[in-house]
């Protein structure tokens, strides 16, 4: 087995930098009861003017007069732990959160679906760096050991035979043990682990706890660590809160950009689509307004997401400053990429039929634009329907225009030539609304194709019903 550690050094820190206009500005995230407010963590410009974690708000003060604080949420840590495991799901089927700010993944076999580990390693650390999250990579036999070696080093791999003489480098007070038995170990003179690994197990098991040898030995692969397997979850949610009134839409592109690509890697990493989701824009002292965004079929493109969105939110009268934006997504079906030819002779930037019609949704509205479905019913008038999805319909066998006129009209044309029929239509004789026609395929004098009808048994003039493209 191949155990990948993913360390996130700065992970509540780069959570709050991702989602800011400008995240060079000088910041730092506080904890501390409010007599005493402490810096958790700061940025690299708010560490190149003297700031450090652990200082009081007070002595960063006076080291530095303007940078921006924002509260540390260890709720917020937790929930962007499980979106990279939801990022993370998409190269390992076990993938665990058993260690805090870390994601062990098993990628032995991810290796023979994404290469081998350098081409893998490349393609995880551009979009860890994408998605705007410091990393460390370790790769080791064992998932312990990998957790550990990540305290020390990154873009490390091992393998059964290095693992050995890796361990035996490491510092006691980085090998992952509780701080009483680092301290106990350290007062006995012991620095290195190699020194540990060498004094003989009975008089470690005399002289420490059961732990000290379980935990050596689970390094070592000599006994395996249990881990818990992570379960993405079946719908998307995330929420920016601005430290300001948003009062234009223009300016809520950027976290709408942000959620979007957040959305689709989810989507990818849970291997399906979304074909609905809703904005939440929540104002002071009033209802959140709710932009709703449907799509005729599954989609997971970030681009292509972003372009529906911001349609329907351009269109958008704000009725108040917008304090946050919560993207909600729980309608995912399963996604079926689009089959595409080797040899495509499309243009480059031409759009297929459906993403056309979602543009013109987004545009106009999904009132002005519906798909039509076919109904279970023989009489031409009433055999389609318009509606929001376009998901039903069993066609009949018989050739059926493009454009269906809403009355026929007589055809203006006295030697058509018949291509096809007749096809016989006769229904309705209970509701009152009889109709007995017999249908054929036509084409007049100016090359026109044109789906008309005579009366049953009665051949006459032709009535077009609908045209074909």
């Amino acid at each position: 087995m191949r155990w990948l550690c993913i360390l996130f050094p700065q992970l509540a820190l780069d959570a709050v930098l991702r989602s800011r206009d400008d995240p060079t500005a000088p910041l730092a995230l506080l904890s501390g009861p409010p007599q005493r407010r402490v810096l958790q963590a700061v940025n690299e410009s708010a560490r190149a003017q003297g700031l450090r974690s652990g200082q009081s708000l007070t002595q960063a003060r006076t080291l530095l007069e303007s940078f921006d604080t924002v509260e540390h949420d260890p709720a917020q840590t937790e929930y962007w732990q499980q979106f990279l495991a939801s990022w993370a799901y998409g190269f390992s089927g076990h993938v665990s959160l058993d260690f805090p700010r870390t994601l062990l993944l098993e990628v032995a076999s991810s290796l023979r679906l994404f290469g081998p580990w350098p081409e893998l390693e490349q393609r995880l650390r551009a979009e860890l760096q994408a998605l705007g999250f410091q990393h460390r990579l370790v790769l080791a036999p064992n998932p312990l050991a990998a957790r550990v070696l990540a305290n020390v080093a990154d873009g490390l791999a091992v393998d059964e035979l290095a693992l050995p003489a890796e361990l035996q480098r490491l510092p006691v007070a980085r090998s992952g043990l509780p701080g009483e038995l680092i301290e106990s170990l350290q007062r006995m003179g012991l620095r290195r682990l190699q020194q540990v690994l060498e004094l003989p197990r009975d008089g470690l098991a005399k002289r420490f706890p059961p732990q000290l040898l379980a935990h050596l030995d689970q390094l070592q692969g000599h006994h395996p660590l249990a881990l818990s397997c992570y379960q993405p979850p079946d719908h998307f949610r995330q929420r920016i809160e601005f430290n300001f009134d948003v009062e234009s839409n223009t300016s809520l592109l950027f976290p709408l950009r942000r959620l979007i690509g957040d959305l689709a890697t989810f989507l990818a990493g849970r291997d399906c689509g979304v074909q609905r989701f809703v904005l939440q824009l929540e104002h002071r002292r009033q209802p959140a307004s709710e932009v709703s965004v449907g799509l005729l079929g599954a989609e997971r493109d970030g681009e292509r997401l972003f372009e529906l969105a911001r349609g329907r939110l351009e269109r958008l009268e704000l009725a108040a400053p917008v304090q946050a934006l919560t993207l909600l997504a729980e309608d995912l079906p399963r996604f079926v990429p689009a089959a595409a030819e080797l040899f495509s002779n499309r243009p480059q930037q031409s759009q297929n039929w459906l993403q056309v019609c979602e543009r013109l949704r987004a545009r106009l509205g999904d009132k002005v634009v519906q798909p039509l479905a076919a109904v279970d019913e023989h009489r031409p008038e009433r055999s389609w329907l318009a509606q929001e999805r376009g998901d039903a319909a069993a066609r009949p066998a018989g050739p059926r225009p493009g454009w269906l006129l809403a009355e026929p009209v007589l055809l203006n044309d006295l030697f058509p030539r018949v291509l096809a029929g007749p096809e016989r239509i006769e229904s309705g004789w209970w509701d009152g609304d009889d109709v007995r026609r017999d249908y054929y395929l036509i084409e007049t004098r100016d090359g026109r194709r044109a789906w008309a009808f005579h009366a049953a048994g009665h051949p006459g003039p032709f009535w077009v019903h609908g045209w074909f493209a």
